[in-house]
């Protein structure tokens, strides 16, 4: 990991992860003798220290941002299934140009199809895992709006004086925000991963995409995204409850 020398500033200070929630204090590293990061020591607030690798952390300044284990698996496989594909249709274009005998282009291709196959039942797993999440998220705004209302009600009859109840309402509403901003996210990389799975779409190299970039494209060349283009997909709509602290409507 590049960053891993920005890792050790973070010993003491607040982790957050991807939606800016609160997850704990990072307490240690586990560290190998040749000096890389394993993993990290996150005690949450509740006494227990939880480990985490390394590769769900990322640097963001001077602060350390945990990546969900979804949505890292998500997006590896990504990266990871593109790739190969375009590795097995180079190894074709090699043997079409004879460049390779076709005994080494069998060999090499059943070694990138069994590769490919391997991955997409992987992935497969994952986006079924996504779609419990999703779930997860629907009911967990459910209840918060739930939470929301009834702080409300108990406001309004006078049973909650007006401070406690905005630093309340200002928690909910995070929190409303927060996982909003996780289900929506969920959402976006189970699209671009159900893309690549149906082979709809594969994400452009970077080659690909500067060089599309330096083009001016006409109305006469417009046409519809094919195998290999990779069109922006829209973002799900995020709903959030906004209010004015101090108003106690519902």
């Amino acid at each position: 990991m590049t960053q891993e020398s920005n890792l050790f500033i973070s010993i003491g200070k607040q982790i957050k992860d991807e939606y800016g929630r609160r997850i704990g204090i990072v307490t240690s590293f586990a560290v190998n003798p040749n000096g890389r990061v394993n993993s990290a020591y996150i005690e949450q607030g509740n006494g227990k220290l939880v480990k985490y690798p390394a590769e769900s952390l990322k640097v963001e300044g001077s602060e350390i941002i945990l990546l969900s284990k979804i949505n890292t698996k998500a997006r590896n496989f990504c990266d990871q299934i593109p790739l190969i594909w375009r590795k097995d249709q180079a190894l074709k274009g090699l043997v079409e140009k004879n460049k390779i005998s076709p005994e080494v282009y069998e060999d090499l291709h059943k070694s990138f199809e069994g590769v490919l196959s391997q991955l997409k039942g992987e992935a497969q797993t994952i986006t079924e895992e996504i779609d419990k999440e999703t779930v997860s998220c629907a009911q967990e705004i459910k209840d918060l709006n739930y939470a929301l209302v009834n702080l409300e009600i108990e406001h309004e009859i006078g049973k909650i004086d007006d401070q406690p109840y905005q630093t309340a309402f200002t928690i909910i509403q995070e929190c409303l925000k927060s996982i909003n901003m996780k289900k929506s996210d969920l959402e976006t990389v189970k699209n671009k991963l159900s893309n690549i799975l149906l082979g709809e779409t594969l994400p452009q190299t970077e080659q690909e995409a500067n060089e599309e970039s330096t083009e001016e494209p006409t109305a006469q060349e417009e046409a519809p995204a094919t195998l290999g283009q990779s069109p922006s997909l829209p973002e799900p709509p995020v709903v959030v409850y906004v209010k004015e602290v101090g108003e106690s409507s519902v």
